[in-house]
């Protein structure tokens, strides 16, 4: 669950760099989560109407920037915007300013240099059930982030949800194909339950509703039990059951849903590390 908000964050300037929809996630769960209107800046070139109402200054100019410096940039642009946008952040970034990073593959190092040699970076990969306060994110902090500020940064990612820390960088390929893609599988898993209940007979309502439930009910068990989830999938599945009939299909060696998971996280993992090649070329 989200945890209360230190004041010493809720007084800090935080500029938004990037609008889309994980940058809109985070406004979103931030604002509800009791960060104020004022304390934001959003720098998005085609902001949507809600987006414009929900803070003071959509895309400050330089002088707005420098008569509130930001304590806080967090970067939710496209990972490919990062060499053009970046620079151009600098005159708003001091020696203490904390920059958060969500964008996928870009390492650090890269950011840093991008950035003229600022070492006060936290990556990070978040997700977007952050909007209703049940993101999932882990972080790793540059050298230069001191322990308030890596508090800081922690702080801010777990007014929307749950946080890790990670040890090394190269763990970001995992984190990004388990907790980063992982939504969209759960919407594909009820995308594809509610098209094979309707190929079943149902309506297409009915089937939604019924899958939808489940894995609201499915997820919430998890959570609240200590036990593994293994053993919860053993605890519903009858010998010569109907539930034992599907999990043959699904747990099936070739072709099954455990191999397809390995094949889909390995090829989101690649896609990770292909873009953090792409930094190393150009640096």
């Amino acid at each position: 669950m989200p945890k209360m908000i230190p004041d010493s964050l809720l007084k800090q300037r935080i500029l938004l760099v990037g609008g889309g929809k994980m940058g809109s996630a985070l406004l979103q769960g931030w604002l509800a989560a009791g960060f104020g209107v004022t304390q934001f800046m959003v720098n998005e070139p085609a902001p949507s109407d809600d987006l414009a109402a929900s803070v003071a200054v959509v895309n400050p100019t330089a002088e707005q920037l420098e008569q509130s410096m930001p304590d806080i940039i967090v970067l939710a642009i496209k990972p490919q915007m990062a060499d053009s946008v970046l620079p151009d952040l600098m005159p708003a970034v001091r020696r203490s300013t904390v920059v958060i990073s969500l964008l996928a593959g870009q390492s650090i190092e890269h950011l840093s240099a991008l950035l003229g040699g600022h070492d006060v970076i936290v990556r990070t990969m978040p997700n977007t059930p952050a909007a209703i306060g049940l993101g999932m994110t882990a972080l790793i902090a540059s050298d230069g982030v001191s322990a308030a500020q890596k508090q800081d940064a922690g702080h801010l990612m777990q007014a929307v949800g749950e946080t890790v820390w990670l040890d090394s960088q190269k763990q970001m390929d995992a984190v990004t194909a388990i907790s980063g893609s992982g939504p969209a599988y759960v919407f594909y898993l009820a995308e594809t339950m509610m098209s094979a209940g309707v190929s079943l007979g149902l309506s297409e309502e009915m089937a939604l509703q019924l899958a939808r439930q489940t894995i609201v009910g499915a997820a919430t068990m998890m959570v609240q039990s200590d036990t593994s989830p293994s053993q919860l999938r053993r605890n519903v599945t009858s010998p010569n059951g109907t539930t034992e009939a599907a999990l043959d299909v699904l747990m099936a060696e070739t072709g099954g849903l455990g191999t397809l998971m390995r094949q889909a996280t390995q090829a989101a993992a690649l896609r990770n590390r292909q873009l953090a090649d792409l930094d190393k070329d150009d640096d």
